[in-house]
């Protein structure tokens, strides 16, 4: 079984904006106080699709959403909304002429209106008109009109995000800012409003970028993936291609849980503690490091790995198995670069019974590993 073979992932760096984007940015910088926040941005985001822009604190993918949005202006750049350049040297088009929709993280009601008044707000009819759009728009982010005559202090987490996207898109924008909109809420309430919110607007076929630090959050609700990292994009593209082929160590390790061990390349082929794993398109030659996804390391009656339980972590359905590889049987180990063993790997099983403490396990590995050159342990990024 092998992973099917999709396109590179694009980096960021050779990442220039199209004429067919809704939003190109281009070469966009921003500095604080002196601080450099945003080192030359390029991201395009297709009409009517999706983007996660995920990063650490302090990255700047929120400095970014309010350039985008008008409430800052770039030190340089270019930012262009559906043709029309909204910023850039000589041009500048304020934050309330941009039709652009902006949700925060904690909804930013007006406590003392109802929700039929919040949402309404922005609307420019009155009367029976209004009454009749704040229904739609409530039907819209599955909220019963009932509620209507609620205020923000009588919702839940998740309503208030839902009234707070309804009068977002009461003004038809043509793009939908969204600023980590679920953080505050628990796990399972953020599921279900994350839910909602992508199919309201996928159903209206809104252009949406959302931050995030939640990888999880980024790679489920998104078309497009881009990783932010000390003010640049450290990469760009579709979340399967992200997270399966990441563009450095910084990245797959942010990503989610990745197996790193030395290895040594020799053309497509990899040799590891975990014997000759296959690598498409390798950047190096030599010393390299591999990175493998948990999920990719099987235990298996047959598999030709050894190891060595250490510890594990149950999550009900899945538990986290750490394990100390065993040397490899002398067949498989006649490679003079292999590493004899000892390193401890991390992998993810259904079976929190079969991986107790202290017993031994089969294992094989599926797929393809992702090697990087010995010296990418930071992804370039500054220390």
């Amino acid at each position: 079984m092998t992973l099917p073979r999709l396109p590179e992932p694009r980096v960021a760096a050779s990442v220039a904006p199209t004429t067919n984007n809704h939003l190109e940015i281009d070469e966009v910088t921003k500095a604080f106080d002196g601080t450099q926040v945003l080192r030359g941005v390029n991201l395009g985001v297709a009409a009517g699709r999706t983007t996660a822009i995920v990063g650490p604190s302090g990255s700047g993918k929120t400095t970014l959403l309010r350039l985008i949005a008008g409430f800052e202006a770039p030190d340089s750049g270019t930012i262009t909304l559906d043709g029309n350049v909204v910023a850039g040297p000589g041009q500048w088009v304020p934050a309330h002429r941009r039709n652009i929709g902006y949700v925060a993280q904690d909804g930013a009601l007006f406590p003392h209106l109802t929700v039929a008044q919040n949402v309404a707000f922005g609307l420019d009819v009155r009367g029976a008109g209004a009454r009749k759009r704040v229904r739609e728009l409530l039907e819209m982010v599955s909220l019963d009109p009932d509620y209507a005559r609620r205020r923000p202090h009588e919702l839940s987490g998740g309503q208030q995000q839902r009234v707070a996207l309804a009068r977002a898109l009461a003004r038809e924008p043509e793009l939908m800012l969204l600023d980590e909109p679920f953080s505050a809420l628990d796990a399972g309430l953020r599921l279900a409003t994350r839910r909602a919110v992508a199919k309201t607007l996928a159903d209206e076929g809104v252009t949406t970028i959302l931050v995030t630090h939640d990888q999880a959050e980024a790679l489920s609700f998104a078309d497009q993936v881009a990783v932010m990292r000390a003010g640049r994009l450290a990469q760009i593209g579709n979340p399967f291609i992200v997270y399966t082929r990441p563009a450095d160590r910084a990245t797959a390790e942010f990503l989610g849980d990745a197996v790193i061990l030395e290895a040594w390349l020799e053309g497509s082929l990899a040799v590891c503690s975990l014997g000759g794993i296959p690598v498409r398109r390798p950047p190096a030659q030599g010393r390299v490091q591999l990175m493998l996804r948990p999920e990719q390391i099987r235990i298996a009656e047959d598999g030709p790995i050894r190891g060595r339980v250490v510890d594990t972590d149950y999550f009900g359905p899945e538990t986290t198995v750490r394990i100390q590889l065993l040397p490899l049987p002398a067949a498989l180990s006649t490679d003079p670069h292999q590493p004899k063993g000892g390193e401890i790997i991390t992998i993810r099983h259904w079976n929190a019974m079969l991986a107790r403490p202290g017993s031994e396990l089969s294992l094989r590995v599926v797929g393809e590993g992702v090697a990087f050159p010995m010296d990418s342990g930071n992804g370039g990024a500054p220390s």
